[in-house]
C-alpha cells in the first residue's frame, strides 16, 4: 500500500477549480478537460511510484469529490433561482 500524503479527494482547491471549470464547459470541452486533468493526475501519482490500482482508487475519490462540489454548487443556484 501506498502513502499518500495529501488524498486527492481532499484537495479542496483542485476539486474546486475543477467543479468550477465544468460548470462553464459542456460536450467535448468538458471531456477534454476531464481527460487533460485526469492525466495529469495520474502522471503525476506514477512519477511518485504509485501503484496503478492506487491511482484508479484515487482518481475514483477525487472524480466522487468534483461530483459533489457540482451538485454543492447546483443545489445553491437552484436555491437562489
Amino acid at each position: 500500500m501506498t502513502l499518500l500524503q495529501f488524498p486527492a479527494h481532499r484537495r479542496t482547491s483542485d476539486v474546486r477549480r475543477c467543479a468550477e471549470a465544468l460548470q462553464h464547459l459542456h460536450g467535448a470541452a468538458a471531456n477534454q478537460f476531464w481527460r487533460s486533468e485526469m492525466a495529469v493526475f495520474a502522471a503525476a501519482l506514477r512519477e511518485q511510484g504509485v501503484a496503478e490500482d492506487e491511482i484508479s482508487h484515487q482518481a475514483g475519490l477525487f472524480m466522487h469529490a468534483v461530483q459533489l462540489e457540482l451538485q454543492a454548487a447546483f443545489t445553491v443556484e437552484e436555491a437562489s433561482a
